[in-house]
């Protein structure tokens, strides 16, 4: 199953008021786990940056004069999302976005049937509680302290984040798990095992010691040491 989890930003709030695209980011998910393959591209707009979106994101037209047009990375884009479910906060918002600069170029539209908004699902699960992205990084310690801007790739990563605990939670803590075994690996390779100059005497009686092989005699081919077969080698 692969999701593409997305995020823009934008010079304003309106595309047929004239605002348009400065940056989307992208992360891929295969079977809900990160797969390391992204898409990131900051945009021209060919227009100048309203201050109350500069103070959103902190792109201003200097940094964003030298970068391609939507129109030249458009298709580059469409084909990393592909058939992907498209994970969106919001969706309705980028997707308008989205959707308006693909109509530009007469290029289809993605369809909204083909998006999850993890929005709605916060709505759903935490009614009346805060759902900002920042709210729900919180709620799931989702660590989220780059953040002091927006900033489209890191939103969507963060946004994959509080996805995989809004359908589950389960990733989070198999990442975790993951972390702690390669730990333990680690110091496994680190660690001198030595062997005792003198063994240790037994800890057994003599009467504890035939008392323990009249037993085995008792349990004839079930006993595991008259077989010579290890206790590591069974299955249990």
């Amino acid at each position: 199953m692969r999701e593409v989890v997305v995020d823009t930003e934008t010079t304003g709030m309106d595309p047929d008021a004239g605002d348009r695209i400065v940056e989307i980011g992208a992360v891929e998910l295969k079977n809900h786990l990160p797969t390391g393959e992204y898409y990131h591209q900051y945009v021209n707009p060919e227009r100048t940056m309203p201050e109350e979106a500069f103070k959103v994101h902190g792109l201003d037209d200097n940094f964003l004069r030298d970068h391609p047009t939507f129109k030249e990375i458009g298709e580059t884009f469409k084909q990393f999302v592909g058939e992907a479910k498209l994970v969106i906060h919001n969706a309705p918002f980028d997707m308008k976005f989205i959707n308006a600069e693909l109509r530009w170029m007469n290029v289809t539209s993605l369809p909204m049937d083909q998006v999850i908004d993890t929005l709605e699902i916060a709505k759903k699960r935490y009614p009346g509680a805060p759902r900002s992205l920042d709210a729900l990084c919180r709620r799931f310690g989702v660590d989220n302290s780059q953040r002091n801007h927006h900033g489209a790739l890191l939103d969507a990563e963060l946004l994959a984040s509080v996805y995989l605990e809004l359908v589950g939670g389960k990733q989070p803590r198999l990442f975790q798990e993951q972390n702690e075994d390669r730990k333990v690996e680690e110091r496994a390779r680190t660690v001198q095992l030595r062997q005792r100059e003198r063994p240790l005497a037994p800890r057994l009686t003599a009467e504890e010691s035939k008392a323990h092989r009249n037993f085995v005699k008792q349990l004839g081919e079930q006993a595991l040491w008259s077989s010579g077969q290890s206790l590591a080698e069974t299955e249990i």
